[in-house]
Order: C-alpha cells, then sequence, then structure tokens
C-alpha cells in the first residue's frame, strides 16, 4: 500500500516517529513535509498536495497530522475524492474506513502520544471499506454534492 504522510510544525515529532515506525514495516511512503522543523509553516501547504494526490489515485491512504488534527482535516476534506477524519480512538479508526471509505486520518500532534497514534494508523491501514450498499447509497449522496458548487 502506498501512503502519503504530512504535518506542520504541530505534528513534526509525530510525523517522524510514524513515517520511520511504516518504513521499518515495508509500507511505500510519500512523505509530503514537512521536512525540517519550522515554527512559521501553515499546514495547507503539506496537506493539499497529498489530498490532490489521493483524489489522483496517486497514493492509497494518508495520514496528516497538524497541532489538533482539526485544521489538516478541514484543509484535506476541500479536495474532491477526499474523506478524511480526525481520529483519536479505536472505533473511530475502523469505521471511519469500514462504513465510509475513509481515506486520510488527520492526528493532533499535541493531543495524542506516540502510542496512540501509532496504534490508531494501524488500524486505519488494516482496515477496508465494507461495501455494503447502504454505505454506497450514503456515500453517493455525499459525493453528489461535490459536483454541485
Amino acid at each position: 500500500m502506498r501512503i502519503g504522510i504530512a504535518a506542520d510544525h504541530g505534528g513534526f515529532e509525530l510525523k517522524e516517529q510514524i513515517t520511520t515506525k511504516l518504513q521499518d514495516s515495508n509500507f511505500e511512503i510519500e512523505d509530503y513535509g514537512a521536512h525540517r522543523l519550522s515554527p512559521g509553516d501553515d499546514y495547507p501547504d503539506f496537506v493539499i498536495p497529498l489530498a490532490k494526490d489521493i483524489a489522483l489515485k496517486k497514493i492509497e491512504r494518508g495520514i496528516v497530522i497538524c497541532g489538533s488534527g482539526i485544521g489538516a482535516c478541514i484543509a484535506a476534506n476541500k479536495i474532491k475524492e477526499v474523506r478524511a477524519g480526525t481520529i483519536h480512538d479505536g472505533y473511530s479508526a475502523r469505521q471511519g474506513v469500514e462504513d465510509d471509505n475513509m481515506n486520510v486520518i488527520c492526528l493532533g500532534g499535541r493531543v495524542i502520544g506516540w502510542a496512540l497514534a501509532w496504534h490508531l494508523v494501524q488500524i486505519f491501514l488494516s482496515a477496508q471499506f465494507s461495501g455494503q450498499e447502504r454505505h454506497k447509497r450514503r456515500l453517493a449522496k455525499v459525493n453528489a454534492e461535490e459536483t454541485k458548487s
């Protein structure tokens, strides 16, 4: 599975830890930055290119990290075909993929610790969309809204 990862200064340390662990687990990683800690950087500069590559199917799943996970989530969801969720618990990490076909997990680098973050990433990456008709129907309604603007 080809995974994209991105973070601003609020998630930089956590991104570095997760990237190393993913590489050790033989995932193919595309790092969208930040590539160095810079307190003045802006999450959209890293998150939006990752989200665009999700939409283009250049990567299968994305992991984005900012201080709370909220800003990165808002930015990612601006891109058509992206279904991002701020996740801080295991149930949501799995259910977001199984029911809602979530393809980007958003984490708060200042909200959760390394061990929980890694646990959530593992759940997110191992989950698969159920494909149940009711979930497809709901996603079709959401997707229809993307074409109205």
